[in-house]
């Protein structure tokens, strides 16, 4: 799991029509049409992944989505393991501020939290994801959260369909390299 922002960016200007053989251009002023925040869940062995648009990432915003995470993408699931990386937001303690205490508590005995370490967030695998969704989707303008979502869907739909997945070359001997210092260390 992790989380990227998107700003809005509305045309002020009508775009120059595109004709054969030219690329499409655009005129340089723009009006700033906002934010909208991006939680990406990734699940890499089955080519799934699901990203949910929200107004701001808060710890609130956190916790709903990981109570749809757990409700509504794995309901039968008995344990949901999630990596992500050190945001202030990514607590327990925020499902607790977003809901009652049974219903945070029912909600966290199905999660197991793994954190990236500090530095490490590209260990985890929905910030490549991220990098894809970036490239191939939100590479242009876009003019309001609606938009967004609408092509956020396709863009989600389409990857789901072909279940990608991210070609994950680190391996455990490169862990033990770039990782050493997490690694315990036994003197005789």
């Amino acid at each position: 799991m992790d989380e990227t922002s998107k700003q809005h960016i509305q045309e002020v200007r009508l775009p120059i029509p595109v004709k054969p053989g030219q690329a499409y251009r655009y005129d340089s002023e723009y009006r700033r049409n906002g934010v909208s925040n991006l939680f990406m869940f990734f699940a890499p062995l089955q080519g799934w992944r699901e990203v949910k648009v929200t107004d701001q990432r808060t710890k609130v915003d956190w916790a709903v989505a990981m109570q749809e995470l757990a409700d509504v993408h794995f309901p039968n699931a008995e344990r949901i393991i999630v990596v992500m990386d050190n945001l202030n937001t990514h607590n327990p303690s925020s499902l607790y501020e977003a809901f009652a205490p049974e219903e945070a508590k029912r909600i966290l005995n199905r999660l197991e939290f793994h954190y990236t370490p500090k530095h490490g967030s590209w260990l985890n695998m929905a910030e490549i994801e991220l990098s894809v969704l970036s490239q191939q989707c939100l590479d242009r303008r876009i003019p309001d959260q609606q938009k967004l979502q609408k092509e956020v869907a396709a863009w989600v739909k389409e990857r789901n369909a072909k279940q990608s997945s991210v070609d994950w070359r680190f391996t455990t001997e490169d862990a033990r390299i770039k990782l050493k210092r997490l690694y315990p260390s036994f003197h005789r």
